[in-house]
C-alpha cells in the first residue's frame, strides 16, 4: 500500500510520479443510476479508459432537487445523500487521466 492508500498489483507509484486533478462545477442533473453508471466506468482499476483514478469526489444535483454525493477510490465508490451546495462539483486524482474523456463521461464537456 503506498501513501495514497492504493493497493496496486503490477507497478508501484514511483516518487517521481505526477498526479493531476481534474475538477469541475457543474449544474447538471444526474438520476442516482446515472451516476453509479459513471463510477461503476472510473473505479475499474486495471486498464482504465480514463487513467489511473485514484480518487474522485463530488457533490451533485438530482432530478428530484436533491444532492448526491460520491467518493471513489479504486474498486470501490460510495453514494449518499449530501446537503445542498449552490453548484455541483466533481473532483478527479490521479496520473495520465484523459481529461476530455472524463468530462464526456460526466456530461460536462
Amino acid at each position: 500500500v503506498c501513501s495514497c492508500g492504493h493497493h496496486h498489483h503490477h507497478h508501484g507509484h514511483d516518487a517521481d510520479e505526477i498526479f493531476t486533478s481534474w475538477g469541475r462545477e457543474t449544474a447538471h442533473k444526474y438520476d442516482e443510476s446515472d451516476l453509479k453508471a459513471i463510477l461503476d466506468k472510473l473505479a475499474v482499476e486495471e486498464d482504465n479508459e480514463f487513467g489511473i483514478i485514484l480518487r474522485a469526489k463530488g457533490i451533485i444535483p438530482n432530478k428530484e432537487g436533491k444532492w448526491l454525493e460520491f467518493d471513489l477510490v479504486p474498486g470501490e465508490y460510495e453514494v449518499r445523500e449530501g446537503v445542498a451546495d449552490y453548484t455541483g462539483k466533481l473532483c478527479v486524482i490521479g496520473s495520465k487521466l484523459d481529461e476530455a474523456k472524463i468530462a464526456e463521461l460526466f456530461g460536462v464537456n
